[in-house]
């Protein structure tokens, strides 16, 4: 089925190829975005993202939240996935929430060559472009969900996980605590899923 990696926007505007380009400029990075050339520019569906050597890296779909699309279904099965993960208390009762408000998704479906030879730097260029025109949230398969600020916020790691990684619990008035926690420490591990900042992680 591949890895994705997605973008759940609350708003849904136009996003044309050139921002895209201009982004990647920006940074010193070159791309290659073809799409269906029976599109506009500002009205793709699909996007396929190519290094400066033509080597594909990911492709990239826009679904928009409309009832009977895939992008209404894609929302209802995470709804449901996420219902046993944790924290439960905080990002599981958030996120339910927040997926009232999503108007579209973009999930990079990611080829190899994406984490080679920093390729992975134009896909993320691209994503976090897309992610600020939305104001959306973050997804990663076998990862889990961010908040709006990009601090990771639940739990869907294999149990083999290590690293460090920028996560964020609800306090009891509703605010995001930020920290970096170590990914592989179970005792960071286990409070994190307990909706606590670990003891041990360094707050940010």
């Amino acid at each position: 089925m591949g890895y994705y990696i997605r973008v759940l926007g609350s708003q849904d505007p136009d996003i044309h190829i050139n921002e895209l380009i201009q982004s990647l400029s920006a940074d010193g990075l070159t791309a290659k975005l073809e799409f269906d050339p029976t599109e506009e520019p500002s009205k793709w569906t699909t996007l396929d993202i190519l290094n400066a050597d033509g080597e594909p890296l990911a492709q990239l779909e826009r679904n928009p939240v409309i009832e009977g699309e895939l992008g209404q279904e894609e929302l209802n099965e995470f709804k449901e996935d996420i219902q046993d993960c944790k924290p439960a208390s905080g990002a599981v009762k958030w996120l339910t929430n927040y997926f009232d408000k999503v108007k579209v998704i973009y999930a990079f479906q990611m080829l190899n060559a994406a984490f080679e030879n920093g390729n992975f730097e134009v896909v993320s260029n691209i994503k976090t472009k897309i992610w600020n025109k939305t104001k959306g949230i973050l997804q990663a398969d076998n990862e889990g969900f961010s908040n709006e600020e990009g601090y990771h916020i639940l739990w869907q790691f294999s149990e083999t996980v290590t690293g460090n990684w920028s996560c964020a619990v609800r306090n009891w008035l509703g605010k995001w605590n930020t920290f970096v926690m170590d990914l592989g420490d179970t005792t960071q591990r286990q409070d994190f899923q307990n909706g606590k900042v670990p003891k041990k992680a360094k707050r940010l």
